[in-house]
Order: structure tokens, then C-alpha cells, then sequence
């Protein structure tokens, strides 16, 4: 019998696991696809952006952009998902005290007065690119101003490290229909990284010998998150294909993504999300 500590610790990872595959499996009500938390940006024009941080399906965005005379202009969005393509919202512009000067309330605009509309339409291919619009009144005059954004990449970020946690998948479009099913499994990760190979290598606990499966290839980053395209996917029975995976990122307290493998024999493909913490 297992010293008492580790029938704690088992059990603990157990619950932990239990929780993250509950939370994968729930897709909350009207619910934003995705976290568009980010900094965004257009390759070819740096020099401004937006701020993006989302609360559910609200996004607060922080525009820094440049009036008629080439001056810092501020700006700030409030904008609520529409449950099918976009947030939408209105567009603000307040003042305030001189930075040198001691806060005076007095000088702030309340309420903020409104100035326009924004919207922000995700792409529908990928979480990291979208379209940015935003119409403003210059000198009195609706200006609109349409731009398709992406995520700016500030520095690496590592993931290597032991997570504990859970994952919930499917296998669709298999030969023989009963093969069709979804899925939840309990895994120990480790990722290893040396700049932008990575590995990550899963142990599931639901079969004995527990099956291990690695998710092997080169990141590219967007923002906080990365994306393989083309990862070697393997498994201790047999399988040998290749997946992509995308939505890969750091969380507070560990990691999360998804993959998609269009051919793991018997014409299926398996597609997962998984999620783990800090083992």
C-alpha cells in the first residue's frame, strides 16, 4: 500500500484533473469563442494599436492612435459579444488632470462622453487575426477607420515545466460508426521547449500500462499564444500521424490548448482540447 501522502497527492491530481475536464467540456451561454486579452496591431503600421482585455464576453479596448496633428490621441471602447460574429460597443473620449499635477476629479469627463462605435469581428480561420473598426468624429466629421489587426508578439514565453490534468476529446468522420464517441481522460504532461521546438508528452492514466502520446514540432507565436501547424503525433500503441495545434498558452496557474489529428486510423480524426496545472 502507498504511503498515505501519496494517496492525498493522487487524489488531489485527480480532483484537479476532474475540474479542468469539466470546465473544457462546458461551453458557457452566449460565451465569446475565444480570449482576445491581447495587444493587436498592424504589422505594417506599427507605431499604434488596441488593447484588447476581455471579461466573458466583454471587451475594454484602450486605443492608442494619432489626431489631425500627429498628436497622441485617447480613446477607449467598451464592446459586448453579439452572440454570433462580433463585439460591438461604443467609443469614448475622456480627459483628465495634467500627469504632473495631483488627481483632481474635477477634471475628469463624467460620464464619458460618447464619440462613436466600434466593432471587433474575429476570424473565423484562427483566434489571432480579426477586424477592427471604429468610426469617430474628426473636426465634426464620421470618420471610419477599418483595419485588419493581429496579435503583437512582446517577448517568448516559456512552457516547459510538469503539469497534472485533464482533456476531452472526439473521434469523428471513423469508418465504422461505432468508433464515433467522445472522450475524457486524466494525463500527466511534460513539455520540454528549446526555443521553438517543442515537445509535449502526455501520460493518460485510464489504461494499464498507462498509453503515452507526444505532440512534437516547431511553435509560431501570435501574441500569448502559439500554434503548431504540422506536429509529429505519436503513442506508445502504434500510432504514428500528424496533428495541428493551436490555442497553446501559458495560463496563471498552467497550460492549456487543442489539437486536431485529421487521421488516426480507421478514418477517424480525433480532435481534443486539454488543460492542465503546475505539477
Amino acid at each position: 500500500m502507498p504511503p498515505l501522502y501519496q494517496v492525498f497527492r493522487r487524489g488531489l491530481s485527480l480532483l484537479v484533473a476532474g475540474v479542468l475536464l469539466a470546465t473544457l467540456s462546458i461551453s458557457p451561454a452566449f460565451a465569446a469563442p475565444y480570449d482576445y486579452t491581447d495587444n493587436w496591431y498592424v504589422p505594417a503600421e506599427e507605431g499604434w494599436g488596441v488593447n484588447f482585455t476581455q471579461s466573458d464576453n466583454f471587451i475594454f479596448a484602450t486605443l492608442f492612435i494619432y489626431g489631425p496633428d500627429k498628436q497622441p490621441t485617447w480613446y477607449t471602447a467598451e464592446m459586448a459579444w453579439d452572440g454570433q460574429n462580433q463585439f460591438a460597443g461604443n467609443v469614448y473620449r475622456t480627459t483628465g488632470t495634467y500627469f504632473k499635477d495631483p488627481w483632481n476629479p474635477a477634471d475628469r469627463t463624467v460620464p464619458a462622453a460618447q464619440v462613436g462605435t466600434a466593432t471587433f469581428t474575429p476570424s473565423t480561420l484562427n483566434n489571432y487575426e480579426g477586424t477592427f473598426s471604429y468610426t469617430v468624429a474628426v473636426n465634426g466629421v464620421p470618420t471610419t477607420v477599418t483595419k485588419a489587426v493581429t496579435r503583437l508578439t512582446l517577448t517568448p514565453i516559456l512552457l516547459t515545466a510538469n503539469y497534472v490534468g485533464g482533456q476531452s476529446g472526439s473521434y469523428t468522420g471513423c469508418t465504422a460508426a461505432a468508433s464515433n464517441k467522445t472522450y475524457q481522460d486524466f494525463f500527466n504532461l511534460s513539455v520540454s521547449q528549446s526555443g521553438m521546438n517543442v515537445t509535449l508528452a502526455f501520460t493518460y492514466q485510464s489504461s494499464t500500462p498507462p498509453l503515452t502520446c507526444s505532440l512534437t514540432g516547431t511553435m509560431v507565436q501570435n501574441g500569448s499564444i502559439y500554434r503548431i501547424a504540422n506536429a509529429t503525433y505519436q503513442c506508445s500503441d502504434g500510432l504514428s500521424t500528424n496533428a495541428s495545434v493551436s490555442n497553446l498558452r501559458a495560463t496563471p496557474l498552467g497550460i492549456e490548448g487543442q489539437f486536431d489529428a485529421p487521421t488516426v486510423g480507421g478514418g477517424c480524426r480525433e480532435t481534443a482540447n486539454f488543460g492542465g496545472t503546475l505539477h
